[in-house]
């Protein structure tokens, strides 16, 4: 298996107290996002808490240290790096991670799956909720908006970059490799697409349901760059390895990111099941999981 070990950059951060500093500011955020996560699909009973927790610190790293973004939202995304969730069912860590990030108030979490919501299962866009710019829930979709995206800026003379999240069960959908081949085959060099690759999907492993193979070497063989997070449940890792991969941008192919992440991630008794896709919490459960997650922000 192909691995590289990144060392760790945190932009302008180049003393190490104040990386560390930063590290602790940023576990914070993951910390209070696994606790909205478990609220949202709790009060509900409905939600996607596996996968959600699984990405959590790919989604707070990506909006609270790599990408470039301005004040305000609007759905053009001109002069700013963009993000698109293909794997829509991991709304909860979306929608955490916005409103902590301050596009739409926290207290609006509380609103999740509800009738009239902006918070829909599947993030949507006829609600206007800011932060959001297409309707995911279509697996296999998502890839194909990116590069679009990521074309329009080019031809726009915009040198952002964007970047998409999808799930490696999603990766059985074919509209991703007609996807894939088209951005290496069209040099979509400013796109940085990341796959989760937890080996779970809603009815069991994947190597069960569908077995996906080498993953890193399918995207080399289209034409893409490709490096791995070991560990993409490690904050640190993280921020290394999507640091690593805008370093790759601009250079004539698109950049793939494998990271191996644990469905679940920070509650014990979620985690090394596939159970959890699509699972709410019980009472019990709830007050079982937030006391692995203290709380460090404040609820909603």
């Amino acid at each position: 298996m192909y691995s590289q070990k990144i060392e760790i950059t945190f932009g302008a951060f180049n003393n190490r107290h104040l990386q560390m500093a930063k590290l602790d500011e940023l576990q914070d955020i993951v910390t209070q996002t696994r606790r909205d996560i478990l609220r949202m699909v709790h009060k509900v009973n409905s939600g996607h808490p596996g996968g959600s927790l699984g990405c959590t610190e790919f989604m707070v790293a990506l909006y609270n240290e790599i990408m470039d973004l301005k004040e305000g939202f609007d759905m053009d995304g001109i002069g700013e790096d963009l993000f698109f969730l293909s794997n829509g069912h991991i709304s909860p860590v979306f929608y955490s991670v916005l409103a902590r990030k301050g596009y739409f108030p926290v207290e609006e979490l509380s609103t999740f799956r509800l009738i009239n919501s902006r918070l829909q299962g599947h993030p949507t866009t006829h609600e206007g909720l800011p932060g959001v710019r297409i309707a995911s829930g279509s697996l296999g979709q998502g890839m194909s908006v990116a590069l679009g995206a990521a074309q329009a800026k080019k031809l726009n003379g915009d040198d952002h970059l964007v970047f998409s999240l999808h799930g490696d069960g999603e990766l059985q959908e074919g509209q991703n490799w007609e996807a894939i081949m088209y951005a290496a085959g069209n040099g979509i060099d400013n796109l940085i697409s990341t796959v989760d690759r937890n080996g779970k999907q809603i009815d069991g492993p994947t190597s069960e349901v569908l077995p996906m193979g080498d993953i890193a070497e399918k995207f080399r063989a289209f034409g893409w760059d490709v490096l791995e997070i070991e560990n993409g449940n490690d904050l640190e890792e993280v921020i290394a390895g999507l640091n690593e991969a805008k370093s790759r941008t601009g250079k004539g192919k698109p950049v793939g990111i494998i990271m191996n992440t644990e469905m679940g991630n920070g509650v014990d008794f979620m985690m090394h099941t596939h159970a959890w896709h699509g699972k709410a919490p019980n009472d019990e459960q709830l007050e079982k999981a937030l006391a692995q997650n203290p709380e460090t922000l404040g609820d909603y």
